[in-house]
């Protein structure tokens, strides 16, 4: 963390508080640098992206399936058929969540599939 810019340290700190880090990286998304925070808060994951100004950009939070509204939750479940839901994470950019993501794993194969908040499958992941 003493790595990061004086703004990024802050929202860090402000951001982990009561959650064990389990990692901080410097990425490029987009052409501009980013920080990525991996949290574990309240036994489960919970990622952002903060830009150099200090600012959340992106969270990624585990979820459970019967958190996820329910048009969402059919839509996965259809994806997943008789494959296993292994991961679910919602997506929120300015504080708001904006898609879920779900990885599906069908015998040795793993895939991504993300749906909007009305249950629509985004294409493309």
């Amino acid at each position: 963390m003493k790595d990061c810019p004086p703004a990024v340290q802050k929202t860090m700190q402000e951001q982990s508080k009561g959650a064990t880090i389990r990692g901080i990286s410097k990425e490029m998304e987009k052409g501009k640098t980013v920080y990525e925070l991996e949290l574990m808060v309240n036994g489960h994951s919970k990622d952002m992206l903060i830009d150099t100004a200090g600012n959340v950009i992106e969270v990624e939070e585990q979820m459970a399936i019967n958190q996820l509204p329910a048009p969402v939750r059919t839509e996965i479940e259809k994806q997943a058929g008789k494959g296993k839901i292994t991961k679910l994470e919602s997506l929120s950019k300015g504080g708001s969540v904006v898609a879920y993501e779900a990885v599906i794993k069908t015998g040795a194969k793993s895939r991504e599939v993300k749906v909007d908040t009305g249950g629509k499958l985004i294409p493309g992941k």
